[in-house]
C-alpha cells in the first residue's frame, strides 16, 4: 500500500494519501465500496443509513444492530464507478468535518483503489484526523482482502472481534437515536 501526506500553510488543507491495487474488476471494487444492504468489514462493520447515495444525500454508519452511529457525512460526488467523495465526523467529537475521496482507476493486474482525507490545516491535528489516518489503511488493506477473498483481513477480523465485545462501552453520544438522518443534513 503506498501512502502520502502533504502538509499545507494555515488556512489550506492537509491531505492524506492511500493506493492499494484490488485484483479484481472496478465494477467489482466499486459494488462492494458502496453496497447499503449489509455491514462493511473494511468500514470496521459498519453499515450505510442513506436515503440514496447521491450528491447532498446525508448518511449515517450505524453498528450491525443499528443502535450505534459512528459516523456521519453528507454525499459531495457519486460519480459511479470511478469517484465517491462525502464530507466525514465522528459522533463522538465536536472536530470539524472533513472530506473523505474514493478514487477508483482500472489499471493492469485490476483497479487502483485511492482513499485521499482532507483537513482543514487551520485546525490543530485532532484525535479524529489520528483516527482517520489509521482507519484509512485498515479500510485499503480490508477492502482488497474482502473484494479478493470473501473476508477481513486475519487482523481485521480481530479488530471487529474486539469492538462486538467493547459495544456496550460505546459513548451514549453515539445511540443513533441521536443521529437521525434530517439531522444529519449540513453537518
Amino acid at each position: 500500500m503506498n501512502t502520502a501526506t502533504q502538509a499545507a500553510p494555515s488556512g489550506e488543507v492537509r491531505t492524506s494519501i492511500y493506493r492499494v491495487i484490488i485484483q479484481a474488476s472496478i465494477e467489482t471494487v466499486w459494488s462492494e465500496l458502496v453496497r447499503t444492504d449489509r455491514p462493511s468489514p473494511f468500514f470496521f462493520g459498519g453499515q450505510y443509513d442513506t436515503p440514496g447515495l447521491e450528491s447532498g444525500a446525508p448518511f449515517a454508519m450505524r453498528s450491525p444492530d443499528g443502535k450505534y452511529t459512528m459516523a456521519i457525512g453528507e454525499v459531495l460526488e457519486f460519480s459511479p464507478p470511478h469517484r465517491y467523495a462525502h464530507t466525514f465526523r465522528f459522533t463522538t467529537s465536536d472536530d470539524p468535518a472533513s472530506v473523505v475521496r474514493y478514487e477508483l482507476e482500472e489499471v493492469e493486474g485490476g483497479t487502483q483503489f485511492t482513499l485521499i482525507n482532507e483537513h482543514a490545516a487551520s485546525d490543530p491535528v485532532t484525535n479524529s484526523e489520528k483516527q482517520m489516518a489509521q482507519g484509512a489503511k485498515f479500510i485499503c488493506e480490508n477492502l482488497k482482502a474482502v473484494v479478493e477473498t470473501g473476508k477481513a483481513t486475519w487482523g481485521g477480523r480481530m479488530m471487529l472481534f474486539m469492538f462486538s465485545l467493547m459495544a456496550p462501552m460505546t459513548p451514549k453520544a453515539a445511540k443513533s437515536e441521536n443521529w437521525p438522518l434530517d439531522r444529519i443534513k449540513g453537518q
